[in-house]
């Protein structure tokens, strides 16, 4: 029997390959590494279940959990969500999408999920495929050399352990752990909001198939996302921009309910709700990126490489469409090292891919021409199935959209030049929203009564 180390004693064990961070992502990775035969590591700082924000999930998830075999899992736990609704404060009307109207027909549909319930089982699939999972195990160093690392960390009794692993994974999310050790993270100056949410009970949804559909609202200083979930429970967050967060004089929840106030079409859906315990939990500025995705003996997957703003929801998506991925670069790395170089340039082109397209939008969201566009959509030349593509998630497969996203955006530049003054008066309205106010990025997600 091996006798557990003292907290002055240190154990060390050897691997294939330690993946950093229980998230989707990392689980991911971790359960295609261990399928592989190799020995994984995967270790979480906090216990499962525990909280996250970002429930919304893209139709092209779908695929994903198949190939894991959670689908039916997945399922029965989540919210079916069929389209998106958009409201302005501009328009008197309401537009919504179907994922069903995008490029490709057979993806009409994904979920929303409870982020600590998706997680856990994404993290125990990791353990059911051969992984070693370790939770309450935070990393405190890595140290790189010509072999692989040597990675330390400490569990919640203060024991110790260590690694020597021939690969590491970065999968800590906005921990951004080897980001920081390189110090080659930077801050995105093009995405410079940040949020509150809450969750509520009895809020007014949208009628029969459209019950778990995402909603997107415009509001004054922002926009607010509406998201339903499976328990009766509703996700709803505000992403703000600096200036006015810096305006608080009061108790974040009740700021919170000011800002509520400011979107009459919300405050109406929540005139009967409760929040759940009171809490409203806030994010400081949390727009960054990586300047590279990888290195000899290390990957960046998901938010541990780059985090944008949540709009289209794509976060859950592109961690783990970043585990498959990388997990084929690990095995080339590990297996033909001569080919690792050439595979890691693809990876990095194809983790900047996603992020790109998704802020060309995401950086116009609020200005009038693209407001229009999504508030009343048209197809020539197919655009809206490729916008509806896009935010469906279909950006690796072979749904041919990329010509008919230049032409949206082509549009979108047509009616800009016809339109000058509104245009300028949106870039200025921008250029001042997203100014440095001084606020302190905060990491980690805070809950406040």
């Amino acid at each position: 029997m091996t006798s557990q180390p003292t907290t002055d004693e240190t154990l060390e064990e050897t691997c294939d390959v330690l993946v950093i961070g229980g998230g989707p992502a990392g689980s991911t990775i971790a359960a295609l590494l261990a399928t592989q035969g190799r020995h994984v590591v995967l270790l979480e700082k906090a216990h499962h279940p525990r909280f996250h924000i970002g429930e919304s999930l893209l139709p092209c998830n779908v695929e994903l959990f198949e190939r894991l075999g959670l689908k039916e899992q997945v399922d029965k736990i989540g919210m079916p969500k069929f389209g998106i609704e958009f409201v302005s404060p501009d328009h008197e009307h309401r537009s919504a999408v179907e994922f069903a109207e995008a490029w490709d027909k057979t993806k009409p549909s994904a979920w929303q999920v409870r982020r600590s319930e998706l997680d856990e089982l994404l993290f125990r699939n990791a353990a059911t495929r051969g992984a070693k999972t370790l939770e309450g195990c935070r990393v405190r160093e890595v140290d790189f050399d010509a072999e692989g690392a040597l990675v330390q960390a400490e569990l919640d009794d203060g024991a110790r352990h260590s690694w020597r692993t021939r690969f590491v994974v970065d999968a800590s999310g906005r921990d951004t752990f080897i980001a920081n050790k390189l110090r080659c993270k930077e801050k995105n100056p093009k995405h410079n909001s940040s949020a509150l949410f809450g969750h509520y009970t009895d809020a007014r949804r949208l009628p029969g198939k459209m019950e778990g559909n995402i909603s997107i609202m415009w509001f004054q200083h922002g926009w607010f996302w509406f998201i339903p979930l499976a328990d009766g429970t509703t996700s709803v967050g505000a992403v703000c921009w600096p200036y006015y967060l810096k305006s608080r004089n009061k108790p974040l929840p009740q700021f919170f309910d000011d800002t509520i106030a400011l979107c009459p079409e919300l405050a109406d859906r929540l005139k009967n709700a409760t929040r759940v315990d009171d809490a409203v939990h806030a994010t400081g500025n949390y727009s960054y990126n990586a300047t590279h995705s990888s290195g000899e003996r290390y990957l960046l997957l998901g938010d541990a490489f780059t985090f944008i703003d949540p709009m289209f929801s794509s976060g859950v998506y592109l961690a783990m469409t970043s585990a498959f991925k990388g997990a084929d670069v690990v095995a080339t790395a590990l297996d033909r090292p001569a080919e690792a170089a050439r595979a890691r340039k693809h990876f990095d082109a194809m983790m900047k891919k996603g992020p790109k397209e998704y802020s060309w939008f995401i950086t116009r969201v609020t200005n009038p021409t693209i407001r229009q566009l999504f508030m009343y959509p048209i197809n020539p030349l197919r655009v809206k199935e490729a916008l509806m593509s896009l935010l469906a998630g279909d950006l690796y497969g072979k749904s041919p959209i990329q010509p008919s996203l230049w032409a949206l955006k082509g549009i979108y530049y047509m009616i800009s030049v016809g339109n000058l003054r509104r245009t300028y008066r949106g870039w200025r309205a921008r250029h001042s929203n997203i100014r440095d106010m001084g606020l302190l990025a905060d990491e980690n997600v805070q809950a406040v009564k």
